[in-house]
Protein backbone atom coordinates (compact mmCIF):
# COMPACT_ATOMS: atom_id res chain seq x y z
CA UNK A 1 0.00 0.00 0.00
CA UNK A 2 2.95 2.23 1.03
CA UNK A 3 4.33 1.89 -1.95
CA UNK A 4 1.42 2.21 -4.51
CA UNK A 5 1.02 5.64 -2.81
CA UNK A 6 4.88 6.55 -3.39
CA UNK A 7 4.54 5.70 -6.51
CA UNK A 8 1.31 7.49 -7.32
CA UNK A 9 2.78 10.85 -5.75
CA UNK A 10 5.85 10.16 -7.88
CA UNK A 11 3.82 9.99 -11.70
CA UNK A 12 1.59 12.88 -10.37
CA UNK A 13 4.86 15.52 -9.98
CA UNK A 14 6.54 13.68 -12.85
CA UNK A 15 2.58 14.91 -14.64
CA UNK A 16 2.99 18.62 -13.12
CA UNK A 17 7.00 18.79 -14.58
CA UNK A 18 6.26 17.90 -17.77
CA UNK A 19 2.71 18.94 -18.66
CA UNK A 20 2.11 21.89 -21.36
CA UNK A 21 1.86 25.18 -19.64
CA UNK A 22 -1.39 26.60 -19.26
CA UNK A 23 -2.02 29.33 -22.44
CA UNK A 24 -1.42 32.73 -21.54
CA UNK A 25 -4.15 35.14 -23.03
CA UNK A 26 -3.51 37.69 -25.28
CA UNK A 27 -2.86 41.23 -23.10
CA UNK A 28 -5.56 43.03 -23.71
CA UNK A 29 -5.59 47.21 -23.75
CA UNK A 30 -8.09 49.88 -23.17
CA UNK A 31 -8.63 52.66 -25.61
CA UNK A 32 -10.96 55.70 -23.94
CA UNK A 33 -11.69 58.50 -26.07
CA UNK A 34 -12.68 61.68 -25.32
CA UNK A 35 -15.43 63.71 -27.38
CA UNK A 36 -17.61 66.37 -27.33
CA UNK A 37 -19.38 64.77 -30.00
CA UNK A 38 -23.10 64.16 -29.42
CA UNK A 39 -24.86 60.94 -29.10
CA UNK A 40 -26.68 59.99 -32.32
CA UNK A 41 -24.73 62.46 -34.87
CA UNK A 42 -23.03 61.20 -37.70
CA UNK A 43 -19.08 61.97 -35.98
CA UNK A 44 -20.84 59.48 -33.13
CA UNK A 45 -21.15 56.61 -36.09
CA UNK A 46 -18.18 57.58 -37.24
CA UNK A 47 -16.49 56.70 -34.30
CA UNK A 48 -18.63 53.83 -33.69
CA UNK A 49 -17.69 52.55 -37.31
CA UNK A 50 -14.14 52.74 -36.29
CA UNK A 51 -14.46 51.25 -32.53
CA UNK A 52 -16.07 48.06 -34.31
CA UNK A 53 -12.65 48.25 -36.58
CA UNK A 54 -10.26 48.46 -34.08
CA UNK A 55 -11.61 45.50 -31.90
CA UNK A 56 -12.11 43.27 -34.77
CA UNK A 57 -9.07 43.64 -36.51
CA UNK A 58 -7.12 43.40 -33.15
CA UNK A 59 -8.84 40.46 -32.49
CA UNK A 60 -10.31 42.04 -29.02
CA UNK A 61 -7.18 42.90 -27.62
CA UNK A 62 -8.24 46.46 -27.71
CA UNK A 63 -11.25 47.44 -26.33
CA UNK A 64 -12.38 51.17 -27.66
CA UNK A 65 -14.44 53.19 -25.33
CA UNK A 66 -16.02 56.10 -26.30
CA UNK A 67 -17.17 58.79 -24.20
CA UNK A 68 -19.20 60.64 -26.24
CA UNK A 69 -21.17 64.02 -25.02
CA UNK A 70 -17.70 65.93 -23.27
CA UNK A 71 -17.68 69.43 -22.74
CA UNK A 72 -14.22 70.85 -23.01
CA UNK A 73 -12.27 69.94 -26.10
CA UNK A 74 -9.33 71.63 -24.81
CA UNK A 75 -9.48 69.61 -21.11
CA UNK A 76 -9.77 66.26 -23.40
CA UNK A 77 -7.15 66.94 -26.15
CA UNK A 78 -4.46 68.18 -22.84
CA UNK A 79 -5.70 64.70 -20.97
CA UNK A 80 -4.53 62.90 -24.21
CA UNK A 81 -1.50 64.61 -24.34
CA UNK A 82 -0.62 63.93 -20.76
CA UNK A 83 -1.80 59.82 -21.35
CA UNK A 84 -4.66 60.18 -18.77
CA UNK A 85 -6.94 60.05 -21.78
CA UNK A 86 -6.30 56.94 -24.58
CA UNK A 87 -7.52 59.05 -27.35
CA UNK A 88 -9.36 62.36 -28.35
CA UNK A 89 -12.18 63.27 -31.44
CA UNK A 90 -12.97 66.42 -31.98
CA UNK A 91 -12.73 69.56 -34.17
CA UNK A 92 -9.14 70.49 -35.09
CA UNK A 93 -10.06 73.86 -33.71
CA UNK A 94 -10.59 72.32 -30.36
CA UNK A 95 -7.35 70.42 -30.39
CA UNK A 96 -5.11 73.48 -32.42
CA UNK A 97 -5.16 75.27 -28.46
CA UNK A 98 -2.63 72.64 -27.55
CA UNK A 99 -0.94 71.61 -31.23
CA UNK A 100 -0.51 75.60 -32.24
CA UNK A 101 0.32 74.95 -35.72
CA UNK A 102 -2.95 73.25 -36.99
CA UNK A 103 -4.84 76.24 -36.70
CA UNK A 104 -3.49 77.70 -40.31
CA UNK A 105 -5.87 74.84 -41.20
CA UNK A 106 -8.97 76.93 -40.21
CA UNK A 107 -7.70 80.30 -40.80
CA UNK A 108 -10.42 81.87 -43.11
CA UNK A 109 -10.50 81.26 -46.68
CA UNK A 110 -7.90 78.76 -47.32
CA UNK A 111 -10.34 76.14 -48.89
CA UNK A 112 -13.07 77.30 -50.27
CA UNK A 113 -14.78 73.93 -51.27
CA UNK A 114 -15.05 70.26 -49.87
CA UNK A 115 -13.30 69.29 -52.62
CA UNK A 116 -10.26 71.46 -52.28
CA UNK A 117 -9.86 71.10 -48.41
CA UNK A 118 -10.17 67.11 -49.16
CA UNK A 119 -7.24 67.41 -51.79
CA UNK A 120 -5.15 69.09 -49.07
CA UNK A 121 -5.44 67.09 -45.89
CA UNK A 122 -5.51 64.29 -48.04
CA UNK A 123 -2.30 65.15 -49.34
CA UNK A 124 1.13 62.85 -48.23
CA UNK A 125 3.42 65.79 -47.77
CA UNK A 126 0.08 67.88 -45.58
CA UNK A 127 0.00 64.70 -43.58
CA UNK A 128 3.59 63.87 -43.07
CA UNK A 129 3.92 67.15 -41.72
CA UNK A 130 0.98 67.04 -39.50
CA UNK A 131 2.12 63.66 -37.93
CA UNK A 132 5.30 65.42 -37.21
CA UNK A 133 3.86 68.23 -35.66
CA UNK A 134 1.54 66.15 -33.23
CA UNK A 135 4.07 63.73 -32.41
CA UNK A 136 6.19 66.61 -30.79
CA UNK A 137 3.08 67.38 -29.03
CA UNK A 138 2.73 63.47 -27.77
CA UNK A 139 0.13 62.69 -29.79
CA UNK A 140 -0.28 60.22 -33.09
CA UNK A 141 -2.36 60.87 -35.72
CA UNK A 142 -6.06 58.53 -36.64
CA UNK A 143 -7.84 59.80 -39.24
CA UNK A 144 -9.86 62.71 -40.10
CA UNK A 145 -13.33 63.63 -39.46
CA UNK A 146 -15.42 66.53 -40.57
CA UNK A 147 -17.43 69.70 -39.03
CA UNK A 148 -17.58 71.25 -42.43
CA UNK A 149 -17.82 75.17 -43.59
CA UNK A 150 -18.45 77.18 -40.22
CA UNK A 151 -20.64 80.12 -41.17
CA UNK A 152 -22.43 83.26 -38.46
CA UNK A 153 -25.47 82.53 -36.35
CA UNK A 154 -26.56 86.28 -35.34
CA UNK A 155 -29.04 88.18 -33.94
CA UNK A 156 -28.94 90.70 -36.23
CA UNK A 157 -28.76 90.35 -40.17
CA UNK A 158 -25.37 90.35 -42.14
CA UNK A 159 -25.04 91.43 -45.66
CA UNK A 160 -21.80 92.69 -45.02
CA UNK A 161 -18.73 93.37 -42.88
CA UNK A 162 -19.46 96.85 -41.73
CA UNK A 163 -22.45 95.09 -40.30
CA UNK A 164 -20.31 92.86 -37.89
CA UNK A 165 -18.83 95.69 -35.91
CA UNK A 166 -19.87 95.84 -32.11
CA UNK A 167 -21.41 92.21 -32.65
CA UNK A 168 -19.99 90.00 -29.51
CA UNK A 169 -19.40 86.59 -31.10
CA UNK A 170 -18.62 83.43 -29.11
CA UNK A 171 -15.40 82.23 -30.42
CA UNK A 172 -13.86 78.76 -29.99
CA UNK A 173 -10.64 79.07 -28.11
CA UNK A 174 -8.32 78.81 -31.61
CA UNK A 175 -6.28 82.03 -32.74
CA UNK A 176 -7.17 81.07 -36.24
CA UNK A 177 -10.72 81.98 -34.82
CA UNK A 178 -9.89 84.88 -32.98
CA UNK A 179 -7.92 86.32 -36.00
CA UNK A 180 -10.49 86.34 -38.20
CA UNK A 181 -13.14 87.75 -35.90
CA UNK A 182 -10.85 90.89 -35.60
CA UNK A 183 -10.30 91.14 -39.35
CA UNK A 184 -13.69 91.89 -39.93
CA UNK A 185 -14.39 93.97 -36.79
CA UNK A 186 -16.69 91.96 -34.61
CA UNK A 187 -15.55 91.23 -31.03
CA UNK A 188 -14.40 87.63 -30.00
CA UNK A 189 -15.51 86.01 -26.59
CA UNK A 190 -13.96 82.65 -26.35
CA UNK A 191 -16.18 80.05 -24.55
CA UNK A 192 -16.14 76.31 -24.39
CA UNK A 193 -18.75 74.34 -25.50
CA UNK A 194 -20.70 73.64 -22.28
CA UNK A 195 -20.92 77.87 -21.71
CA UNK A 196 -22.25 78.72 -25.03
CA UNK A 197 -25.80 77.87 -24.94
CA UNK A 198 -26.15 79.93 -21.27
CA UNK A 199 -24.10 82.51 -22.98
CA UNK A 200 -26.37 83.51 -25.63
CA UNK A 201 -29.18 82.98 -23.50
CA UNK A 202 -28.18 85.58 -21.25
CA UNK A 203 -26.65 87.94 -23.87
CA UNK A 204 -23.08 87.46 -22.80
CA UNK A 205 -22.81 87.14 -26.47
CA UNK A 206 -25.10 88.09 -29.56
CA UNK A 207 -24.06 84.99 -31.73
CA UNK A 208 -21.77 82.34 -32.87
CA UNK A 209 -20.32 80.85 -36.01
CA UNK A 210 -20.42 76.68 -36.09
CA UNK A 211 -21.64 74.34 -39.09
CA UNK A 212 -25.39 73.96 -39.26
CA UNK A 213 -25.38 70.46 -38.39
CA UNK A 214 -23.12 71.15 -34.97
CA UNK A 215 -25.33 74.35 -33.92
CA UNK A 216 -28.55 71.56 -34.54
CA UNK A 217 -26.39 68.71 -33.02
CA UNK A 218 -25.97 71.37 -29.69
CA UNK A 219 -29.27 73.10 -29.68
CA UNK A 220 -27.20 76.31 -30.04
CA UNK A 221 -29.75 77.55 -32.84
CA UNK A 222 -32.32 77.62 -29.84
CA UNK A 223 -30.32 80.45 -28.17
CA UNK A 224 -31.28 82.81 -30.63
CA UNK A 225 -34.98 84.66 -29.54
CA UNK A 226 -37.46 84.12 -32.20
CA UNK A 227 -37.20 87.36 -34.56
CA UNK A 228 -33.40 87.58 -33.92
CA UNK A 229 -32.53 83.99 -35.54
CA UNK A 230 -29.97 84.98 -38.87
CA UNK A 231 -27.65 83.10 -41.10
CA UNK A 232 -25.39 84.07 -43.13
CA UNK A 233 -23.83 81.70 -45.41
CA UNK A 234 -20.07 82.97 -45.59
CA UNK A 235 -18.49 79.44 -45.07
CA UNK A 236 -15.26 81.12 -43.66
CA UNK A 237 -13.75 78.57 -42.31
CA UNK A 238 -13.67 74.78 -43.06
CA UNK A 239 -12.99 72.85 -39.81
CA UNK A 240 -12.21 69.15 -40.00
CA UNK A 241 -12.60 66.87 -37.47
CA UNK A 242 -9.55 64.51 -35.89
CA UNK A 243 -8.76 61.26 -33.84
CA UNK A 244 -5.49 61.08 -32.45
CA UNK A 245 -3.91 58.70 -30.06
CA UNK A 246 -1.72 59.86 -26.70
CA UNK A 247 1.88 58.88 -27.88
CA UNK A 248 2.50 57.79 -24.31
CA UNK A 249 -0.45 55.13 -24.44
CA UNK A 250 0.46 54.18 -27.79
CA UNK A 251 4.13 53.24 -27.21
CA UNK A 252 2.91 50.58 -24.77
CA UNK A 253 1.93 48.95 -27.71
CA UNK A 254 2.90 46.24 -29.62
CA UNK A 255 4.10 46.58 -32.62
CA UNK A 256 1.10 45.13 -34.78
CA UNK A 257 -1.63 47.17 -32.68
CA UNK A 258 0.11 49.91 -33.26
CA UNK A 259 0.32 49.39 -37.20
CA UNK A 260 -3.26 48.97 -36.83
CA UNK A 261 -3.98 52.08 -35.28
CA UNK A 262 -2.39 53.85 -37.91
CA UNK A 263 -3.73 52.87 -40.65
CA UNK A 264 -7.50 53.44 -40.11
CA UNK A 265 -8.51 52.48 -43.75
CA UNK A 266 -9.32 55.78 -46.01
CA UNK A 267 -13.02 54.78 -46.73
CA UNK A 268 -13.64 55.47 -43.03
CA UNK A 269 -12.81 58.86 -43.43
CA UNK A 270 -14.16 59.12 -46.65
CA UNK A 271 -17.42 57.72 -44.94
CA UNK A 272 -17.67 60.28 -42.17
CA UNK A 273 -17.11 63.49 -44.45
CA UNK A 274 -20.26 62.24 -46.54
CA UNK A 275 -22.43 61.70 -43.82
CA UNK A 276 -22.03 65.27 -42.74
CA UNK A 277 -22.03 66.94 -46.13
CA UNK A 278 -25.61 65.44 -47.05
CA UNK A 279 -27.13 66.35 -44.43
CA UNK A 280 -26.07 70.31 -44.59
CA UNK A 281 -29.13 71.34 -47.29
CA UNK A 282 -31.76 69.26 -45.03
CA UNK A 283 -30.22 70.96 -41.53
CA UNK A 284 -30.82 74.49 -43.74
CA UNK A 285 -33.96 74.08 -44.64
CA UNK A 286 -34.46 73.02 -41.00
CA UNK A 287 -32.98 76.16 -39.77
CA UNK A 288 -35.89 77.48 -42.02
CA UNK A 289 -38.70 76.01 -40.45
CA UNK A 290 -37.14 76.92 -36.97
CA UNK A 291 -37.51 80.86 -37.53
CA UNK A 292 -34.43 81.47 -38.90
CA UNK A 293 -33.69 83.56 -42.31
CA UNK A 294 -31.19 82.06 -44.19
CA UNK A 295 -29.01 84.40 -46.37
CA UNK A 296 -26.72 82.95 -49.19
CA UNK A 297 -24.31 85.89 -50.39
CA UNK A 298 -23.41 86.29 -53.71
CA UNK A 299 -19.72 86.13 -55.25
CA UNK A 300 -19.17 89.82 -54.94
CA UNK A 301 -20.93 90.28 -51.00
CA UNK A 302 -18.24 87.29 -50.07
CA UNK A 303 -15.46 88.86 -51.47
CA UNK A 304 -15.67 92.02 -49.17
CA UNK A 305 -15.13 89.40 -46.54
CA UNK A 306 -12.58 87.59 -48.39
CA UNK A 307 -10.87 90.90 -48.71
CA UNK A 308 -11.08 91.85 -45.39
CA UNK A 309 -9.70 88.98 -43.84
CA UNK A 310 -6.76 88.58 -46.67
CA UNK A 311 -3.45 87.87 -44.73
CA UNK A 312 -5.59 86.37 -41.69
CA UNK A 313 -3.60 82.62 -42.99
CA UNK A 314 -0.31 83.57 -43.02
CA UNK A 315 -0.52 85.87 -39.74
CA UNK A 316 -1.85 82.99 -38.11
CA UNK A 317 1.38 80.73 -39.16
CA UNK A 318 3.45 83.63 -38.33
CA UNK A 319 2.14 83.54 -34.49
CA UNK A 320 2.15 79.47 -34.49
CA UNK A 321 5.71 79.18 -35.27
CA UNK A 322 7.55 77.82 -38.14
CA UNK A 323 6.43 74.79 -38.18
CA UNK A 324 2.82 76.30 -38.98
CA UNK A 325 4.14 78.27 -41.43
CA UNK A 326 5.28 75.38 -42.90
CA UNK A 327 2.30 73.22 -42.67
CA UNK A 328 0.92 76.27 -44.52
CA UNK A 329 3.08 76.59 -47.23
CA UNK A 330 2.57 72.41 -47.85
CA UNK A 331 -1.37 73.09 -47.78
CA UNK A 332 -1.12 75.91 -51.05
CA UNK A 333 1.38 73.48 -52.43
CA UNK A 334 -0.92 70.77 -52.48
CA UNK A 335 -3.47 73.25 -53.79
CA UNK A 336 -1.37 74.47 -56.59
CA UNK A 337 -1.10 70.60 -57.85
Amino acid sequence: MRNSVVVTVAFLALSFLFAAPAPVSAQEYVLEMGTVVPSGSPWALQLKRLKKYVEEKTEGRVKVKLRLGGSNERSLARRTQMGSKQGFAGSVGGLSSIVREVNVLEAPYVFDTVEEADKALDDPEVLKQVRAILEKQKLVFALWGENGFRSYFSRRPIRTPEDMKGIRYRSQEAVAHVEAYKAIGASPVTIDVANTMTSLQTGVVDGFDNTPLFAMATTWYQGLDDGERNLFLSKQSYQPGIVVYSKKWFDTLPKDIQDILVNIPYDLTTWGREQVRKMEPVLVKNLVRYGYEVYEPTAAELQKFKDKEKGVPEKVAKQVGPAGQKLLKAVRAALAK
